[in-house]
Formats: structure tokens, C-alpha cells, sequence
């Protein structure tokens, strides 16, 4: 029970920390990555229980921790562009082979189409 009071405590400090603000934005873009922005603090945050601000003033992590969490975020973006763009060569391997179906010619066909005379 002591427990669970300790966590209502710390949770309830953790919200009063929360800033509100009402943004206008111009650009629908840029408001849903803001949006996607503050979904992945909050994932970040029921995950790990902390911030990343309270992570830095309360030095639970070093520089050079960040710099190791950005390299492999970054290792891992790579190799996400790379799948991207061999799905994107599927799709358009797949589409000139669809385009390409109703252009293949049996022997017969070409010898006709390329050989015979035309009326």
C-alpha cells in the first residue's frame, strides 16, 4: 500500500511539471509531427518513468551514452531508408513486369507482327 502511495505521489509531482500550451499551426505537416513528437515522449515515458530532461539534470545518463543512443538510432534509420527503397524497387520491378505482361509476344506472334507483310 506504501507503494502505491509513493507512486500516486510521484506521478501527481510528474504532472505538475506538464506544461500546456495552445499552439496554432499554419502547417498540417508540421502539426503532426509535433504530434508525433509529444506520442513518443509519452511512450518514452511509460516505458522508462522518466524524462529526458529529469535523465539529464539528474545525470542518469552521460554524454556519452547520448551520443552511443544517437549512433544506433541512426544505424537503425539506415537500415530503415534501405528496406524503403528495395520495397520501393519491388513495387516498381512489379509494376513494369504488370505493364509489361500484355507486350510479351509468343514466337508466332513476333514473327507475325515484325516479319509478315502488312496489308
Amino acid at each position: 500500500m506504501r507503494l502505491k502511495i509513493e507512486k500516486v505521489k510521484w506521478i501527481t509531482e510528474h504532472l505538475k511539471k506538464m506544461n500546456r500550451r495552445k499552439i496554432i499551426f499554419r502547417d498540417p505537416v508540421v502539426e503532426r509531427v509535433v504530434d508525433k513528437f509529444v506520442e513518443r515522449s509519452n511512450v518514452g515515458f511509460d516505458k522508462y518513468g522518466t524524462t529526458l530532461n529529469d535523465e539529464r539534470t539528474m545525470k542518469m545518463k552521460g554524454l556519452v551514452k547520448y551520443l552511443t543512443d544517437i549512433q544506433e538510432e541512426l544505424m537503425d534509420a539506415i537500415l530503415y531508408i534501405q528496406t524503403a527503397r528495395e520495397e520501393l524497387q519491388d513495387l516498381s520491378d512489379d509494376a513494369l513486369v504488370e505493364r509489361c505482361k500484355d507486350d510479351v509476344l509468343t514466337y508466332p506472334e513476333f514473327v507475325k507482327k515484325h516479319y509478315e507483310k502488312k496489308d
